[in-house]
C-alpha cells in the first residue's frame, strides 16, 4: 500500500512556475521604450528647445485701465511726447492715490510692449506667490548648450505680516531642475526683509516705504506709505 502511494507521488508532474511569458516581457519593454521616448521628447521640447511665449494683447478696455494707472504713477503712455508741451504746475500730494494695483494680464501686457522681453518673460500671480518664467538665449560659443535657449523659472513669496512686507525666494529652476539652496547663497525660504532689513540699504528702504502688499490669484496690490 505504501509503495503504490510513493509511485503516484513520484510520477506526479511538478507544478508549473508562474511568471511572465515572452510576450509579456516584450510588451513591458515596448511600453518602457515608448514612455521614455515620450518623456524625453516632452523634456527636450519644454526645456531645451522651448517655443517663445505668445505676448499678452490687452483689449481696448484693459489698455485704457492700464494707461490710467500708469499715468497716475507719472508714466507717460502717449509715447513720443505727443501730449503737447508741458505746462508748469505746483506740486501737490492732495488727493493722490498711494495704492497701486495691477492684474496679471496688465503686467504681462506691459512686458509685451518691450520688444526684448515680449516673447521671453512671463509673470504669474497666485496667492502670496509671484512666479516668473524667463527664456535666455545662449551664445553660439557657449559650452554644450551653445545656440540653445535656457528656460529659467523662479518663485518669490510676497505677503504682509507683523506690520511689514515679507519677501521669500521660494526657488529657482534651470530647465526644470531645481537649483540647490547652497548655490543660491542659502537664501531659499529666507525672509529677505527680516534678514537684511536691519542694515541700511535696499531692503530697509523697501520695507519702510510699503504700507501693505498682497498677491492673490491674478492680482497684485501695493499700498505705499506717506
Amino acid at each position: 500500500m505504501n509503495e503504490t502511494t510513493e509511485d503516484k507521488t513520484a510520477s506526479a508532474p511538478p507544478p508549473q512556475k508562474k511568471g511572465f511569458s515572452g510576450l509579456h516581457v516584450f510588451g513591458i519593454v515596448l511600453l518602457t521604450i515608448v514612455a521614455t521616448v515620450g518623456v524625453g521628447y516632452w523634456w527636450l521640447s519644454h526645456y531645451v528647445f522651448p517655443d517663445n511665449f505668445e505676448p499678452v494683447t490687452l483689449d481696448a478696455s484693459e489698455q485704457n485701465s492700464l494707461n490710467t494707472k500708469l499715468n497716475t504713477l507719472g508714466i507717460n503712455t502717449q509715447g513720443g511726447g505727443s501730449g503737447g508741451p508741458l505746462k508748469p504746475e505746483p506740486y501737490s500730494e492732495e488727493g493722490a492715490s498711494r495704492e497701486v494695483r495691477f492684474s496679471e494680464r496688465e503686467l504681462n501686457g506691459m512686458l509685451a510692449n518691450n520688444t526684448d522681453l515680449a516673447q521671453r518673460l512671463a509673470v504669474d500671480l497666485s496667492d502670496n506667490l509671484l512666479s516668473a518664467l524667463l527664456l535666455v538665449p545662449l551664445e553660439e560659443d557657449f559650452p554644450v548648450l551653445g545656440g540653445r535657449t535656457l528656460r529659467v523659472n523662479a518663485g518669490v513669496e510676497l505677503s504682509f505680516a507683523n506690520g511689514r512686507p515679507l519677501v521669500k525666494l521660494k526657488g529657482v529652476s534651470l530647465m526644470g531642475v531645481p537649483i540647490p539652496n547652497a548655490w543660491l547663497g542659502n537664501l531659499k525660504n529666507v525672509d529677505l526683509v527680516n534678514e537684511f532689513g536691519a542694515n541700511p540699504g535696499f531692503w530697509q528702504s523697501f520695507a519702510a516705504g510699503v504700507d501693505y502688499i498682497q498677491v492673490e490669484d491674478g492680482q497684485l496690490l501695493v499700498r505705499l506709505k506717506e
